[in-house]
């Protein structure tokens, strides 16, 4: 049989379509779909899409996983994202109470009324569920409220963050902030874009123990991790 004389040729992948633009107070953030999945744009920096979760998910297992035999923790998850932690945590029966703290009033529109709710709806109904539209560090500051686990998925991480402000959160100050909402032997998780040897460090100076890091590969580069601590009992 003679070769055809047409090369073979991989199948382009789609287009993005964009769905939403707002500008707020910390930039632009965009919604955009492609293919059957959905993709949220910060200042022109891909932050996150619909088309895996394994390392939102990761975020949530760990913690509770940290908190194994404790009676109906409390859990504050920051950043409401494309809602994989959200669901993820609303699927466990384990958690009392849930608490996302999100500061892009359009990612909230997107789960109430757009195309992100798909992920999230069954989550946010749950009585449990409760969204809390303020900044992480704000809320941090003022809440009377204390946690058994704070899951932190802001940004890229604490090595390359595209929002700013945002760096504010991995520093000595901000990781005392997270000290002062856990009780004592809480825990903190926290998701990187990137293993963080740094952070790790400064987890330690700031007084958390049993700081570890699990890894979640991803297709290509290196692989997503979450940090892990606990507070002082």
């Amino acid at each position: 049989m003679f070769p055809s004389s047409h090369p073979v040729t991989a199948l382009a992948a789609p287009l993005p379509v964009t769905l939403d633009r707002r500008d707020g107070p910390w930039g632009e953030v965009v919604l955009r779909q492609r293919g059957e999945h959905h993709e949220i744009i910060a200042n022109g920096c891909f932050l996150m899409d619909t088309s895996d979760g394994r390392s939102e998910r990761l975020l949530i297992d760990a913690a509770a996983e940290a908190l194994a035999g404790q009676h109906e923790p409390a859990l504050l998850i920051g950043g409401l994202g494309v809602g994989f932690s959200l669901a993820r945590a609303a699927a466990d029966p384990r958690w009392r109470h849930i608490a996302v703290v999100e500061r892009e009033e359009a990612i909230v529109d997107w789960h109430l009324s757009g195309p992100l709710a798909r992920i999230s709806a069954p989550a946010l109904a749950d009585p449990r569920s409760v969204i809390v539209r303020a900044d992480l560090l704000a809320h941090l500051r003022s809440t009377n409220e204390r946690y058994d686990a704070l899951c932190l998925d802001i940004d890229n991480g604490p090595d390359w963050t595209v929002t700013d402000g945002n760096e504010a959160l991995y520093t000595p100050r901000g990781l005392a902030l997270c000290g002062r909402v856990l009780r004592p032997g809480g825990v903190l998780a926290v998701w990187s874009a990137q293993p963080s040897p740094a952070f790790e460090r400064a987890l330690r100076k700031a007084g958390f123990s049993g700081v570890r890091t699990e890894e979640i590969p991803v297709a290509r580069g290196v692989p997503d991790v979450v940090h892990l601590a606990i507070h002082p009992a």
